[in-house]
């Protein structure tokens, strides 16, 4: 299907009044299968699994044709495959879906500044203050589901209403590739039929709590007083959920929350035990993470690793640098030396990460210069390969250890 035929589909709307309902929720449908899909046409229709293979891989994103065979988003690749065992399984390709998310959050800016990203793949927006200029907040939806459509390929589902909370209710109601209103006098009509788990904070252990009170649905919860829902659930989590249950959601769309720290982690197909190899995944992480650096305009002071042993024993070991950096190299040498002195040197290992905090804007960074060091160096290079994979692809260049094939090894 080209781009130009992959037109968003009527609107499914609970109300058409979306007076005093600024707020959208704009969520991408299965994000990273339709991404694929979009090079891939001739495998619409089918059930899709994003993720990498191996027995030790997960879910990344399923197609709602998967879906309906119970597969889901972070579900071990190994019962996903026993579930749906006619499911095409594609490897997936980082690079691209950064590309469009990129993409995609720059056409919600284009209709307001006003932009909350909380994934990739989805935003809050409030558009009260485009009303003048672009029409009612119905009608901005259908233009964004229109846009994204046309000029990435894939498609959308937004819910639009008076608060945070409603609008991500109402375009999860309309999935996929919908657009739902709930107007601000049907919000308590809209949310009371509802299974309690759809209310934001509660988790398996709160739901079993509210059970025991004879809770199944929103409305059963919002018949229960505040304060025996404080007494059950501690006061922070009644009052909260009480509010919720009569649709009140005073939160603000935030346009930017600042990166606290960034980050990559990879599990291995089999456990590993070889220090070279390990050294090969933590330079591969360390170039990820230096990159996603650069692309976000950060530089970190804090570089750690996190090693988990193959009994799923979980360690953390850290450095602070004298200078903030978003270098490849520099974070490759602090993590290798990290991982040399964890006295985990032969041990098996089924997962590596490293993550650099204590962020600060890369613009900001000066450099101390050591004796006869050039002023170029090692940050131009890196920069130069960023520009090589944005024009021809995530592995245009590499390091050369990780160029050489390693049979048997998967990269998730």
């Amino acid at each position: 299907m080209s781009r130009k035929q992959q037109v968003p589909r009527p609107v499914s709307a609970l109300g058409t009044d979306d007076t005093g309902c600024p707020i959208l929720h704009v969520d991408m449908d299965a994000f990273f299968a339709s991404v694929e899909l979009r090079e891939r046409p001739e495998l619409r229709g089918l059930p899709v699994i994003v993720g990498a293979p191996g027995p030790r891989g997960v879910v990344l994103s399923a197609t709602y044709e998967a879906r309906r065979f119970g597969v889901h988003s972070a579900m071990p690749m190994i019962r996903a495959r026993r579930l749906c065992p006619r499911a095409v399984i594609i490897p997936p390709s980082r690079g691209k879906y950064s590309e469009v998310s990129r993409g995609v959050m720059e056409i919600f800016r284009t209709f307001t500044p006003e932009v909350e990203p909380i994934a990739s793949d989805e935003a809050f927006m409030d558009v009260g203050g485009a009303r003048r200029r672009l029409g009612p907040p119905a009608a901005i939806a259908a233009m964004i589901r229109e846009r994204v459509a046309g000029e990435h390929g894939i498609t959308c589902s937004v819910g639009v209403a008076n608060s945070k909370f409603v609008a991500k209710l109402a375009s999860q109601h309309c999935k996929p590739d919908g657009l739902m209103v709930v107007p601000a006098d049907q919000v308590v009509d809209f949310l009371h039929p509802l299974p309690i788990a759809a209310l934001w904070g509660v988790g398996e252990r709160t739901e079993r709590s509210l059970a025991r009170l004879g809770v199944r649905t929103v409305g059963d919860l919002a018949r229960i007083p505040v304060e025996t829902l404080q007494h059950e659930l501690g006061q922070a989590v009644g009052t909260h959920l009480a509010a919720l249950a009569w649709g009140r959601d005073e939160r603000r769309v935030t346009p930017h929350t600042p990166d606290k720290s960034i980050g990559a982690e990879e599990t291995f197909a089999t456990d590993v035990d070889d220090p070279e190899r390990i050294h090969r995944e933590l330079l591969r992480l360390s170039e990820r993470v230096a990159a996603r650096l650069r692309q976000a305009g950060h530089a970190g002071r804090t570089v750690s690793v996190k090693l988990r042993r193959a009994d799923f024993t979980t360690i953390s070991r850290s450095r602070t640098l004298r200078e903030p950096t978003d270098v490849a190299r520099v974070l490759y040498a602090t993590a290798r030396d990290l991982y040399g002195a964890s006295g985990l040197l032969g041990v098996r290992l089924r997962l590596v990460g490293v993550r650099v905090e204590n962020l600060v804007p890369a613009a900001g960074v000066t450099r101390q210069l050591g004796l006869g060091e050039r002023e170029t160096g090692w940050r131009e290079a890196e920069q130069a390969m960023d520009r090589a994979a944005r024009r021809f692809g995530q592995d245009a260049v590499l390091p050369a250890s990780l160029v050489r094939p390693s049979f048997g090894e998967i990269d998730l």
